[in-house]
């Protein structure tokens, strides 16, 4: 499978973004997909899971309650809605796919990855 996120920007402090990874392959539906990021300086860190069905979801500690992670399988898309974000936010990130299907919160899970979208919170 083929990844490519998009939907990065620059935005204000406590404003939204909707990023959106689009799948190629009809097998979408039996990957659990992940979003991560990776700020400037720092290692790759897991922001949000869903499993094949939706079904299950996982968060970062750091982003419960203002990021929501959902996909939709007729298109072959996982979005990451966030909300009132912040500036510790900015980073490039990368949407990845999971052949176990599950919600994984560990990067060597995932066998395919996306080459990212950027996001930049100004404070």
């Amino acid at each position: 499978v083929q990844l490519q996120a998009s939907g990065g920007g620059l935005v204000q402090a406590g404003g939204s973004l909707r990023l959106s990874c689009a799948a190629s392959g009809r097998t979408f539906s039996r990957y659990g997909m992940g979003w991560f990021r990776q700020a400037p300086g720092k290692e790759r860190e897991f922001v949000a899971a869903i499993n094949w069905s939706g079904g299950s979801t996982n968060y970062a500690d750091s982003v419960k309650g203002r990021f929501t992670i959902s996909r939709d399988n007729a298109k072959n898309t996982v979005y990451l809605q966030m909300n009132k974000l912040k500036a510790e936010d900015t980073a490039v990130y990368y949407c990845a796919a999971d052949l176990g299907e599950r919600a994984s919160t560990y990067y060597w899970d995932y066998e395919h990855w996306g080459q990212g979208t950027r996001v930049t919170v100004s404070s």
